[in-house]
């Protein structure tokens, strides 16, 4: 229930991102026909990531027959998100089975961590947006559950072993050896190390390793083998493009992750407790393997941090230790809260976070009235409905907060808020996306002009990725080498008048003739394309 809302309700509200309109449009084309090996983006190749998410939205389009319902073709998506969260628990409850708390209530530290790891505000982000990265950690963590599951087998556990190694070679092929580095390789250092008390039993397995090794690669090598062997020489420009945006593209701070709690969205005090180790190591012995686990959120820390390209998706592999570190922490509070006497510290982290909780109540109605949108502000449906709501979650947070301390109780109230925030007013956000786009003619609009969609579409200039999704088609660029001159009208896009810009011998020949134009940005000095039809004169000039 809590991933219903976490990553299907308003499924389809905000635009389409830069990194969804790459895949989708990729997609697109391969649901038209194109090759399913060999993607193509605006009729290029598109090389630059494995094509395993590609393939999943464009088998939903030709199941559904649409190509452009963001709700639909975010579905794959926002599917491996409830996966991961899946697969996540069953991986914590591996993790904590044998431990003393555990034994007292089974399986109710995973499936506290898994709570949380399904209400955190970065599962909402990322399980919403139909990029790779979903995916790839989705399918590691499946492999992570499936391969402890293996090492803990007395016997040899093969299928359970290449069980894993299908799942890290469908990571591979989602988006390479992204997740291997920050998901994999941090998690069996940890495992192997002195800090693990399973390092004896997966030594003891290393021919189960070893297979799902084999599996691995054979799944994961698949696709790169077959594009080597047809298209090398493109294939290594953008793998050498590919590693080179490590280090000089979308470069951050060392410090960057370090934002990691704000990211666990109503958690974030219950996230801040749980990595103050003096305060949560003597708290958590007995329900989560504490030196594995702050191991594994260390090294991964490390891993991610020393790579200059950083992003905020990029932190989906260090939520995961963290938030197991915080199921133990809430699985230690129901056990203390229902004695008598209550250290202050333990105290004090309660109320903070029903503080947070209340204060996040009383913003958001404040946000609606002093940044009206239209259906959102003070005189709207959803402004009545939101102020009772939010007004009573508040006062129950400070009531079990401060009067009467309750952490279970404050978990629904973290929960039932984060499910009125995305059922009432995610739908705002497309309108905040579109609030400076009034009045401008968008290429949405220009695809359904009269004449237009029968001919075919060029531009003069690369058209940006965004505009070519937004066209509901390819509009591959006119090269310079082209010398036919066309013998059907053809739509061209520039961003100044066309017919300076034709080929000499073209401009006695065509006629251009102006139809439409449009706007990229959300103003008008974001830029405007011009929309012209050129088409050959009746009689040719010689």
């Amino acid at each position: 229930m809590v991933c219903l809302f976490s990553c299907f309700v308003h499924l389809g509200a905000p635009e389409a991102s830069l990194m969804e309109t790459r895949n989708f449009t990729a997609a697109r084309e391969m649901a038209a026909g194109g090759s399913w090996l060999l993607p193509t983006m605006n009729g290029e190749l598109r090389l630059a990531k494995p094509p395993l998410p590609t393939w999943a939205v464009a088998a939903v389009m030709r199941v559904t027959g649409t190509t452009d319902n963001l709700g639909v073709l975010r579905l794959p998506a926002a599917l491996m998100a409830t996966l991961l969260v899946f697969f996540f628990w069953q991986l914590a409850q591996e993790l904590t089975t044998e431990l003393p708390g555990d034994a007292e209530a089974p399986g109710r530290t995973a499936w506290l961590a898994a709570l949380i790891l399904a209400s955190s505000l970065l599962l909402l982000t990322v399980g919403r947006d139909g990029q790779w990265d979903i995916f790839s950690n989705s399918f590691l963590v499946g492999a992570l559950w499936v391969l402890v599951r293996g090492w803990r087998q007395r016997a040899p556990g093969y299928g359970w072993f290449a069980l894993g190694g299908l799942f890290l070679g469908l990571s591979i092929l989602s988006k390479g050896p992204v997740a291997l580095y920050s998901l994999l390789l941090p998690f069996l250092g940890c495992l192997l190390s002195p800090l693990s008390r399973w390092r004896a039993t997966v030594r003891t397995q290393w021919r189960g390793g070893l297979v799902a090794m084999g599996v691995a690669l054979l799944v994961g090598a698949a696709w790169p083998l077959y594009v080597l062997y047809h298209v090398a020489p493109e294939a290594l420009r953008v793998a050498q493009l590919e590693v080179a945006a490590w280090s000089d593209r979308h470069v951050k701070s060392l410090w960057y992750y370090g934002q990691l709690p704000v990211f666990t969205g109503v958690w974030v005090m219950v996230a801040l407790a749980a990595v103050l180790v003096p305060y949560s190591q003597p708290r958590l012995q007995r329900y989560v393997p504490v030196a594995f686990t702050l191991g594994w959120l260390v090294t991964t820390l490390v891993l991610l941090s020393v790579v200059p390209e950083k992003k905020t998706r990029y932190m989906l592999p260090l939520l995961l230790p963290l938030v197991l570190l915080m199921g133990g922490l809430l699985r230690y509070w129901e056990v203390l809260f229902r004695t008598q006497v209550v250290p202050r510290a333990d105290r004090l982290v309660l109320r903070s976070w029903a503080s947070v909780l209340a204060v996040v109540c009383v913003l958001v109605p404040a946000a609606m009235t002093f940044f009206p949108l239209p259906g959102f502000d003070g005189h709207s449906v959803r402004f009545w409905v939101a102020v009772p709501a939010f007004g009573l979650l508040g006062a129950l947070a400070l009531f079990y907060g401060f009067r009467r301390p309750h952490p279970g109780r404050l978990s629904g109230i973290s929960i039932m808020l984060l499910a009125l925030v995305v059922t009432l007013l995610l739908p705002a956000y497309p309108v905040w996306e579109g609030r400076d786009k009034a009045g401008l003619r968008r290429l949405a609009q220009v695809r359904h002009h009269p004449g237009l969609p029968q001919l075919p579409w060029y531009s003069l200039q690369e058209v940006p990725i965004k505009q070519v999704w937004q066209a509901g088609r390819s509009i591959p660029q006119l090269q310079p080498e082209w010398r036919a001159v066309p013998h059907h009208p053809i739509v061209v896009f520039s961003l100044s008048p066309v017919a300076p810009q034709l080929p000499l011998f073209w401009q006695r020949q065509v006629h251009v003739q102006l139809v439409d134009s449009f706007y990229t940005g959300r103003t008008r000095e974001a830029g405007r394309w011009l929309v012209s039809i050129v088409e050959p004169n009746a009689t040719p000039t010689h």
